[in-house]
């Protein structure tokens, strides 16, 4: 029987008592997802100030040299990161040189600036899989539509291309030749392409597993009438419990590209071997809390607080309730 989205029962004091923490969100959005780890991070003992990167600013007016919203010029006792939103490219080095400077001023960011980076860039996240040894589809990641086409000379399996950043499946596509190759302008002049793994038995299915540094939260099965499985392309979950296989594959991926918390997304070749084909640093769960047995958005605050006191307690860093 699937858990309600209801909290936990609330015990106080709680672990979080003292603690003055930063979520930061989409600008200009609501959103689901933040609330609720709101919810769960107070109902702990936490306060919680919602913010956006856009509106926070270096200032070297201020001690800390960081302007957040609500905290006076003073830093965060940690900070979790929904979102950098979305912006030009002098925009999102900015609010990602911001996570950096938190992370070099001792606070503990989840995720932090570098394993944002390693996932939003897929080619990133690919070569780090495979550099640490992770089963992952064969992928290449070219610039420019000649090398592409060098890459695509004579064809003999289909390839899926990827827009090096997104999500939530959008802008994917399959090719079996060369001619098929999308048009230079439509993908930003870069070409991600991954083998496509045929579905095994005939069944369009693939997995992904949400998980922390401390464990798998949860997972599901997504299953679709194609190959593009994403629940917001159509895509049927059901609630799955990982083996061991699939939860040592699943925390390596973390590793691998050092993320606190992430979504990863997991095939089985026609042979039965898994690969990991992304890792989501900023994962959504809404489909997935719709079939899990766990309060998704009350067990991550809860990892999160978790690492949050064993950083500042490693550091020697006092808890004091900021005004």
């Amino acid at each position: 029987m699937r858990a309600s989205a209801e909290l936990e029962p609330q015990s106080q004091p709680g672990p979080g008592t003292g603690l003055h923490l930063a979520l930061l969100i989409e600008e200009g959005r609501g959103e689901w997802h933040a609330r609720r780890i709101v919810r769960s991070l107070e109902a702990m003992g936490a306060r919680v100030t919602v913010s956006s990167l856009p509106h926070c600013a270096f200032d070297t007016g201020l001690e800390s040299g960081i302007d957040i919203p609500g905290f006076k010029g003073r830093l965060p006792d940690g900070v979790f990161v929904r979102s950098i939103s979305a912006g030009t490219l002098e925009q999102i080095t900015f609010r990602l040189g911001l996570l950096h400077a938190l992370r070099e001023s001792g606070v503990r960011v989840w995720n932090d600036a570098r394993a944002i980076e390693r996932c939003v860039d897929k080619s990133q996240t690919t070569f780090l899989l495979h550099k640490n040894g992770i089963a992952t589809p064969r992928t290449r990641v070219c610039e420019t539509l000649a090398h592409a086409q060098e890459y695509t000379e004579g064809l003999d399996r289909p390839l899926v291309v990827k827009p090096l950043f997104g999500s939530q499946g959008k802008g994917i596509g399959k090719i079996a030749s060369q001619s098929e190759l999308p048009a230079p302008e439509t993908v930003d002049q870069m070409y991600y392409m991954q083998d496509y793994v045929a579905p095994r038995d005939g069944l369009y299915e693939d997995w992904r597993v949400l998980a922390t540094r401390h464990r798998v939260i949860a997972a599901m099965t997504r299953r679709g009438t194609d190959w593009v499985t994403n629940i917001h392309q159509g895509g049927q979950a059901r609630v799955h419990l990982p083996d061991d296989e699939m939860t040592r594959i699943s925390m390596a991926a973390m590793r691998a590209v050092d993320a606190d918390y992430a979504g990863i997304d997991i095939i089985r070749t026609a042979e039965g071997e898994l690969q990991v084909l992304e890792v989501n640093s900023n994962p959504a769960w809404r489909g997935l809390q719709t079939v899990a047995d766990i309060n998704i958005a009350w067990a991550i605050a809860e990892d999160f607080l978790k690492t949050v006191l064993a950083h500042r307690e490693a550091s020697g860093i006092p808890v004091t309730a900021v005004p």
